[in-house]
């Protein structure tokens, strides 16, 4: 079973939370009134580093939403060697996308990438929800499409390009999706270790520090893996897509 968080992590959501799920994007069409009574199915608990948010083969029983932090969705190999499948930044709702429609297993591992912060409604509440909003569950089949073409655009990126620039791909991708504006550059506000940025463009940890020193050298980007910074966002696009 998953590492769960401790029971005083965990608690139910309550009147003040209303503006966290205007802010959500699959949620924020929803009437006042059926907003307030999602508020009573929804519980917000934490992590950290080293919990698991749910495993591979779990049941697919709730749909996720990260409030706080980042969240990386993995697959395992027999070996032990890992994939990333996706990142989910604030705001995305999370659960293995069509698998909780149909009923399968997680098909990938939920882990948070530092502290974060996930709201958690039940699959049967969120059905019941869609269910009485039209509206709501077309906005969800425009997700999941949305979804679907980001995976045919990774498997293109993963099958055509190099290196390189499967790595600057995903560097712009961060910045557009949770970069923060600083006066020297667009920071990224997650840990991101050079392992993790290699399970996700499918390279060695070795490959990927010698095009991280690449960049560095370049100019392209600077800083950690605690803290790393894109200095010249324009160049590092044209590089991606060269």
């Amino acid at each position: 079973m998953s590492k769960r968080p401790s029971r005083s992590s965990s608690r139910r959501t309550g009147a003040a939370a209303s503006d966290d799920l205007a802010r959500i994007p699959l949620l924020n069409i929803l009437s006042g009134a059926d907003r307030r009574r999602l508020l009573h199915e929804l519980t917000e608990t934490h992590y950290g580093k080293g919990d698991l948010i749910f495993r591979e083969g779990d049941p697919t029983e709730y749909f996720h939403i990260v409030k706080e932090g980042t969240v990386k969705c993995v697959k395992s190999t027999p070996d032990g060697k890992e994939c990333t499948l996706k990142m989910l930044m604030p705001g995305d709702m999370f659960c293995c996308d069509a698998a909780v429609f149909d009923g399968a297993c997680h098909p990938g591992t939920a882990q948070p990438m530092g502290n974060v912060s996930i709201l958690r409604i039940s699959k049967q509440a969120y059905l019941d929800m869609l269910r009485r909003n039209p509206n709501a569950a077309i906005e969800v089949i425009k997700y999941l499409g949305k979804r679907l073409n980001e995976a045919q655009e990774k498997t293109k990126i993963l099958a055509l390009d190099r290196a390189d620039q499967r790595l600057a791909s995903l560097l712009v991708d961060l910045a557009a999706r949770n970069g923060i504006e600083e006066a020297q550059g667009i920071r990224l506000p997650m840990r991101l270790t050079r392992q993790d940025m290699a399970n996700m463009i499918g390279a060695t940890t070795e490959t990927t520090i010698r095009i991280m020193s690449q960049f560095k050298r370049g100019r392209l980007v600077s800083g950690t893996a605690k803290s790393l910074l894109i200095l010249d966002l324009p160049r590092l696009k044209k590089f991606a897509s060269a």
